[in-house]
């Protein structure tokens, strides 16, 4: 009888799992309002565009890539959708398609540079941040306040599901992305190739995959959630304003790998990027529970968190790589 055997590549995200539901079980035992309905619902409320933004670096961290660029991009987006909603008064709906086209080509330009002229991932992102942030600041340096009716109606209509608990759209769209990501990535012969890119470029290219059309496909990707993501986050502040998401394109990828992907690429899974935001989301209520520490505990708890999971992550590696090794010498 064949042995069954637990692949160690969900480790990780299970691990992630537990410990969201350690951390909320927690919070419900030491204050009583943490445990409902709206409490868990507000997790996904607050961290609608963290979530979309996790799951386009998943794909990016999945290749082997990196992208610090998505943090300025969902700052250009709010801005440049204040300042054509309110100041050249376009239709919404259209400013909305838009800013996702201007997501789609951010993200499409970056992966170009980054395959076709062999430019570190790090450095064509980091100038991706330095202009998106130069970008928004030339459109105004000022907070351009958002009051159309549109954005409004759209921020603040409720979807009630159980007696007085509710969500809202942004959580709906955030969640469509999600299932959306989930299909291409592990159900299509474009998320294969992003697994086997990730997981040897070279081979890849050996096996006849699509390796430069993958790879600037995922950063176009990765640009439209940061466009989708700029939109949610308009949804919630009802501004644009040239520091908006400053640092959270590190957020992103701290929820990411939090959720178990791997940061050398070829490991992970699309699902880990929602319970890592959701991990995040619920350390932020614990402290805002709490009352009496500083929000930047959030940043330390969050730290502290990445660096068990990384260092989670390469003890599994190590362990794949030497069973590999036993298998070759047999």
């Amino acid at each position: 009888m064949k042995k069954l055997q637990f692949n160690s590549k969900f480790v990780p995200m299970l691990i992630n799992i537990l410990l969201f539901v350690l951390l909320f079980s927690i919070g419900s035992l030491k204050y009583p309002s943490f445990f409902s309905l709206q409490v868990f619902f507000n997790l996904f409320i607050d961290n609608s565009y963290l979530i979309v933004l996790a799951v386009g670096m998943t794909f990016v961290l999945l290749i082997g890539g990196i992208d610090i660029s998505v943090g300025s991009i969902l700052c250009l987006v709010c801005m440049a959708s204040a300042y054509l909603v309110e100041v050249s008064k376009l239709n919404p709906f259209l400013v909305m398609f838009l800013m996702i086209v201007l997501g789609a080509l951010y993200g499409l330009v970056q992966g170009c540079l980054i395959h076709f002229f062999k430019i570190q991932p790090f450095i064509v992102t980091l100038a991706g941040l330095f202009f998106g942030r130069g970008a928004a600041a030339f459109i105004s340096i000022e907070t351009i306040n958002i009051t159309n009716k549109v954005y409004n109606d759209i921020s603040n209509y409720k979807i009630y599901m159980a007696g007085d608990s509710f969500i809202r759209i942004g959580v709906v769209i955030a969640l469509l992305t999600l299932g959306i990501a989930i299909f291409i990535a592990h159900y299509t012969k474009f998320g294969r190739a992003v697994y086997a890119v990730g997981g040897n470029e070279q081979s890849a290219l050996l096996m006849g995959l699509p390796v430069a059309r993958t790879k600037v496909l995922v950063y176009t990707i990765n640009g439209i959630c940061a466009a989708v993501a700029g939109i949610l986050f308009t949804f919630n502040i009802h501004s644009g304003y040239s520091l908006h998401g400053q640092g959270m394109e590190l957020d992103a990828i701290a929820a990411t790998v939090i959720g178990g992907t791997l940061l050398t690429g070829g490991v992970g899974y699309v699902i880990g990027a929602l319970f890592g935001t959701l991990t995040q989301g619920v350390i932020k209520n614990l402290i805002m529970f709490d009352g009496t520490l500083n929000s930047w505990w959030t940043r330390i708890s969050v730290a502290a968190l990445l660096c068990l999971f990384i260092i989670i992550q390469r003890i599994l590696t190590v362990r794949r790589e030497s069973k590999k090794v036993k298998e070759l010498c047999r």
